[in-house]
C-alpha cells in the first residue's frame, strides 16, 4: 500500500456511492478520488459535478473519471456497483447476477497491481464482500465490507433518544448478517461503562427490556421503511463508507462493525458476517470476539449458516 498520498477509487456512481463521493468530499477525506463506472460518460459527469462544488469545500482534493488502471497505486478501492433485483427475481439469481458483476470489475483491480485494502457496499454485502475476497486471492484482513456499521449507528442513535444520552455515549453492536438475521446481543450493550442490564434493573419504572426488544426491530426495519417512502437509501450508507475510509487512510484503529472473515471466532470459518473488529492502515487487524450468551451465540452461528449457504449456491 501507498503512504505518500490518500488515493481512494471508488467503482460504481451510483446514488450510494455518489453519496460516499459527496460526503469524502465535503468532509476532504483522501487526497484523490478517482470515479469509474461502467457508463464512462456518467462518470465524467459526476466528476465535473464534484469538481464544481469544490471552491465551496475546504477541500483541494482531486477528482476525475478513469479506469481500472488508476487502482495501481491506489490505498483504498471502494465498490457500490450492482445490479438491482428484476421482479420475480429469486435472491440467488440477484446474487449470480451480481457475482459476473464483480468478476467484471475484481480482476481488472488486481491486474492493475492494487495493493490496497478493498471496501464492498454492494447488497447483499456479507457474501458480496466473500466473493471479493475469494475472486481477487487477498489476505482476509484487506477485504472487508461495510457490514453492519449502518445499523450499529442506528441503534445508537435510538439507544440515545431512548436513554437520553448522547448515541457517541451508548456502547452496543448489531452483529451478524447485514440482514434479516442480523442481531443485537444486549449482554454486551453499555451505557457509558454500565451495562444496560443493570440500567433496567435499576429502573424498572422507567425503562423496560420490551422497549430495547422494539429498538432491535426498528434498527432492523429501517432500511425497508425508507426504501418504501422514498425507494432506496443511501446517504447513510454514504457516511458509514467515509467513517470506514478515513479508520483505514488514518490509522485509527477504530472500532467498527464491518464485514469480516470470520477463521474460529463462534465456532465459525469462512464465513463473512458483521462483527466489532479494530480497523487500521492495513484494514482489518484484529476482530473481536464477543462473548455472547448461549442465546446470543445460537443466533450468530444461525445468521452464519444463512450467508455460508448463500454463497455456496453461487457459481463462480
Amino acid at each position: 500500500m501507498y503512504q505518500s498520498k490518500r488515493k481512494v477509487v471508488l467503482v460504481g456512481t451510483g446514488m450510494v456511492g455518489m453519496s460516499f463521493a459527496y460526503a469524502a468530499l465535503n468532509q476532504n477525506v483522501c487526497d484523490e478520488l478517482v470515479l469509474i463506472d461502467l457508463n464512462e460518460l456518467r462518470a465524467k459527469g459526476e466528476a465535473m459535478d464534484l469538481n464544481h462544488g469544490l471552491a465551496f469545500s475546504k477541500s483541494s482534493m482531486k477528482i476525475y473519471s478513469g479506469g481500472y488502471s488508476e487502482c495501481g497505486d491506489a490505498d483504498i478501492v471502494v465498490i457500490c456497483a450492482g445490479v438491482n433485483q428484476k421482479s420475480g427475481e429469486s435472491r440467488l439469481e440477484l446474487l449470480q447476477r451480481n457475482a459476473k458483476v464483480f468478476q467484471s470489475i475484481v480482476e481488472p483491480v488486481v491486474n492493475s497491481g492494487f495493493d490496497g485494502v478493498f471496501l464492498v457496499a454492494t447488497n447483499p454485502v456479507d457474501i458480496m464482500t466473500r466473493i471479493t475476497y475469494e475472486l481477487s486471492g487477498f489476505n482476509y484482513s484487506r477485504v472487508i465490507g461495510t457490514g453492519t456499521t449502518l445499523d450499529t449507528a442506528r441503534l445508537r442513535y435510538l439507544l440515545g433518544e431512548y436513554f437520553n444520552v448522547d448515541p457517541r455515549n451508548m456502547h452496543a453492536y448489531v452483529i451478524g448478517e447485514h440482514g434479516d438475521s442480523e442481531f443485537v446481543p444486549w449482554s454486551q450493550a453499555l451505557l457509558a461503562t454500565k451495562p444496560i442490564a443493570d440500567v433496567l434493573k435499576d429502573n424498572p419504572n422507567t425503562y423496560h427490556i420490551e422497549e430495547l426488544q422494539k429498538i432491535s426491530a426498528d434498527v432492523k426495519n429501517a432500511a425497508q421503511e425508507i426504501i418504501a417512502a422514498k425507494n432506496a437509501t443511501y446517504y447513510g450508507i454514504g457516511m458509514a463508507l467515509v467513517k470506514i475510509v478515513r479508520a483505514i487512510l488514518s490509522d485509527e484503529n477504530s472500532v467498527l462493525t464491518v464485514s469480516v472473515r470470520l477463521r474460529g471466532e463462534y465456532e465459525q470459518k469462512d464465513v463473512f458476517m458483521g462483527n466489532p473488529c479494530i480497523i487500521n492502515r492495513g484494514g482489518v487487524d484484529r476482530i473481536i470476539e464477543l462473548s455472547l450468551t448461549d442465546e446470543e451465540l445460537a443466533k450468530m452461528q444461525k445468521s452464519a449458516k444463512i450467508l455460508d449457504n448463500s454463497f455456496k449456491g453461487l457459481s463462480l
